[in-house]
């Protein structure tokens, strides 16, 4: 999978994406960005690092951080579908995990959740990457979310 194939699917289509970032601090927003003409659908990208962040710019609820904690599919759910209220954009993919080092028993280094999120409907996905390293773990992350992407673009 590559971007290139992304943005030109999503040309087809008359898509713009729009990104929300936790963990991977806006690797997948630089891998759209890295290919020429991506400005056709590449919308913008949110890098929302801290909670605060997440609920500013994407509307993420307190409660929802209260109740499942940042590393989950319901704030990934919420990242995604904040990020189509807050740009232009109509398809946004979210990434929110624990990259490393650390983590614990209930959240274990490696979670990383996903979603994605059009106008009309969002899905999200948990993956367990491991304890790979903090590097790993990202690109793994990055890689994901642009699959991710690609296939909610191919029918």
């Amino acid at each position: 999978m590559s971007a290139a194939a992304i943005l030109q699917a999503a040309r087809v289509r008359g898509i713009l994406i729009a990104t929300a970032e936790s963990c991977t601090g806006g690797m997948v927003s630089a891998a759209l960005t890295d290919v020429a003409g991506s400005s056709a659908v590449f919308e913008r990208g949110f890098v929302t690092y801290t909670n605060a962040a997440k609920m500013q710019m994407l509307g993420v609820r307190a409660a929802t951080l209260e109740a499942h904690g940042a590393v989950s599919e319901q704030v990934a759910a919420e990242m995604a579908q904040g990020a189509l209220t807050h740009s232009a954009a109509t398809l946004a993919v979210s990434i929110t995990g624990i990259a490393g080092p650390g983590g614990s028993e209930h959240k274990p280094e490696g979670r990383v959740c996903f979603a994605i999120a059009a106008p009309d409907r969002c899905t999200t996905q948990t993956i367990e990457f491991g304890a790979l390293g903090r590097a790993q773990v990202r690109q793994a992350a990055r890689d994901h979310a642009l699959g991710a992407l690609l296939a909610a673009l191919t029918p």
